[in-house]
């Protein structure tokens, strides 16, 4: 496990403008920040930023709210440890993990130390060898239009062998245990030697643009004519896409992903200016890639696959996820059976473009593209090509966009109603990969943490903890400048016992005590502190904050005094166990309850009248 000590650290080195800024357009008021929700569709920016407190909010439909931790985990889909890893990967902190886990392997900043020096070893290989095989690398890139400038910008390289690698970063001071995790050296007839040898190199760098895998092209005969890093503690190919480090500003800022093939495929698109394209890495498109888009609001994700039998699989893999994307998945295949940097040695950039423009609806093409193999004109091929279209839509059988399929599939199907097609979907069995998708939850991208609910609470009860929410917001962004009405916050009954446990926390920390520290203490006596904290309104400084906290406090006051009241009526109503003393005493304080009400009421009343 990850110590108490080494997440708070995390936290506190993170600047949350910065993390949500990779993503979100941000503008500063006054001394907070405003965008467009990253977890909803929005046109109008209820997205709140505290760099202060380091909490965020969306005041908008989707109500989330957090602290770094859990804006990472929503947004990259990660569990709570690894979003603190990746968090201390961004800060470069070393974090420590317990080892009652078991056996822990190399540190993961070791691991991508050594690829980004074996990154550096591939490019000075490519560029500068005199071996044969750097000659052929070389010569290999200039056949696909890949000259030393694009070599260079890219860091494309070549990968010699012959234990080449594994001297040089021993050399460096990297362990062969650390080579190993990193997936850059092997075993061999009981050596350690190179992973990749007489390839072309194409580094995969993570969305920060460090070196975390590598993608090697066969010079000559071989096979596998790509190899590709296993997966590693940095590298996890299902959740990775090729130059996404690039292509994230160009996406963000188009509202449009391209989704190719190649490594060369995407290199051609970048350099012919087509900036938003980026690739999967060695496997089918995921749900997890799908999601890695929508999170820099992408609206439409063109599929640009090659014009061969395997680019028409492709395609059909992807229709899975129609239903999984707020996003148009649209469908380009290249005529002529070529891929994207074979059109473009061909074509001009503005001839791709058209192609580009020209994109049809994915689950329109994927279904034309196989009705079109048949005969349709006798009932018994048209059967048969239902069957077949059928199979396709499969991991679809449970979609909320099935009619429309299916009455898309009947109008091409002379005869066939589109009951008949719905029922020939949810007969044919699902492939095992897309089984796995109908049995997920259908939120788009999964909440770290269920958010509260008030459904079962009346209405000033709901109205109590949202007062109660807005103090501890406003102690959380100016502990110090509270403190002075700690007397008068203690004295409340609050309605919720986690609400006074934090009250109390951010209160016991010393003066001088720094937002994000009163947000660390509350953390430590409640998990949800930073989702509670962070719905609080803005105030623009600390007076405003005074008098604001003053007016939620005369309603809290208020509000507790009603329900204590009630509370002591309650006892009088049963008064006939009660002795003479106690009775007095709970006369008195209702006729104390009663008129702090009034006052308070009235305190309220002139309040709301200026």
């Amino acid at each position: 496990m990850i110590s108490d000590d080494d997440i708070q650290r995390v936290r506190q080195a993170t600047n949350i403008v910065d993390l949500v800024s990779e993503t979100v357009v941000l503008k500063q008021r006054g001394q907070e920040f405003w965008g467009c929700c990253p977890f909803h569709n929005e046109k109008t920016p209820s997205f709140h930023v505290n760099p202060a407190t380091g909490l965020w909010h969306c005041f908008g439909a989707c109500q989330e709210g957090g602290d770094a931790i859990s804006y990472i985990r929503k947004r990259d889909n990660l569990e709570f440890a690894d979003a603190v890893r990746a968090l201390a990967d961004k800060a470069g902190i070393e974090i420590s993990e317990d080892a009652a886990r078991g056996p822990r392997g190399p540190r993961r900043n070791r691991l991508i130390e050594a690829l980004v020096e074996a990154e550096r070893f591939y490019h000075v290989q490519l560029m500068r060898g005199k071996s044969h095989g750097a000659a052929s690398a070389r010569s290999y890139l200039s056949s696909r239009g890949f000259g030393s400038e694009i070599c260079r910008r890219w860091c494309l390289g070549y990968a010699p062998g012959r234990g080449a690698l594994v001297a040089h970063l021993r050399g460096k001071g990297f362990s062969a245990a650390e080579l190993h995790a990193a997936n850059l050296s092997v075993d061999r007839s009981g050596r350690t030697s190179d992973r990749f040898y007489e390839r072309v190199m194409f580094p995969i760098h993570d969305e920060q643009g460090r070196a975390i895998a590598f993608g090697g092209r066969v010079l000559g005969k071989g096979e596998p004519k790509y190899l590709n890093s296993s997966e590693t503690p940095v590298f996890h190919k299902s959740k990775n896409l090729y130059a996404l480090d690039r292509a994230k500003d160009r996406i963000t800022a188009t509202a449009t992903a391209i989704l190719c093939e190649g490594y060369t495929d995407v290199i051609a698109l970048h350099e012919a200016g087509f900036a938003n394209a980026v690739a999967a890495l060695g496997t089918a498109l995921t749900l997890d890639h799908i999601r890695m888009l929508s999170r820099y609001r992408v609206r439409e994700i063109i599929c640009l696959f090659d014009g061969d039998a395997a680019g028409q699989r492709a395609a059909e893999r992807t229709v899975q996820y129609i239903d999984k994307t707020e996003a148009d998945l649209r469908c380009v295949v290249l005529p002529d059976g070529q891929d994207p940097a074979e059109f473009l040695g061909s074509h001009s950039p503005s001839e791709l473009q058209a192609q580009l423009d020209s994109a049809r609806s994915l689950v329109d093409f994927v279904i034309e593209a196989r009705l079109d193999k048949y005969d349709l004109s006798t009932p018994g091929r048209r059967v048969k090509a239902l069957d077949d279209v059928a199979e396709v839509l499969a991991p679809l059988k449970r979609s909320v966009l099935i009619d429309e399929l299916a009455t898309k599939v009947a109008y091409r199907l002379p005869g066939i109603e589109a009951t008949a097609v719905k029922t020939a979907v949810r007969d044919k069995a699902v492939p095992r990969a897309a089984d796995a998708l109908l049995r997920e939850k259908p939120d788009r991208i999964p909440a770290a943490d269920p958010a509260p609910s008030f459904d079962s609470l009346s209405v000033s009860e709901r109205r109590q903890l949202k007062l109660e929410r807005e103090v501890l917001s406003l102690v959380a962004r100016y502990p110090d400048e509270l403190r002075s009405s700690a007397p008068r916050m203690t004295s409340i009954i609050w309605a919720d016992a986690r609400h006074e446990a934090m009250l109390w926390a951010m209160l016991s920390t010393p003066e001088k005590t720094a937002p994000k520290d009163a947000v660390a203490a509350a953390l430590s006596v409640e998990p949800q502190a930073a989702r509670i904290l962070s719905a609080g309104e803005a105030v623009s400084s600390p007076s405003e904050a005074a008098q604001r906290a003053a007016s939620l406090l005369d309603a809290l006051e208020l509000s507790s005094d009603k329900r204590r009241l009630k509370e002591v009526r309650g006892k009088l109503h049963g008064s006939s166990a009660l002795g003479d003393a106690e009775l007095t005493a709970l006369f008195e304080e209702a006729t104390r309850l009663q008129k702090r009400i009034n006052e308070l009421s009235e305190l309220i009343s002139r309040a709301s009248i200026r």
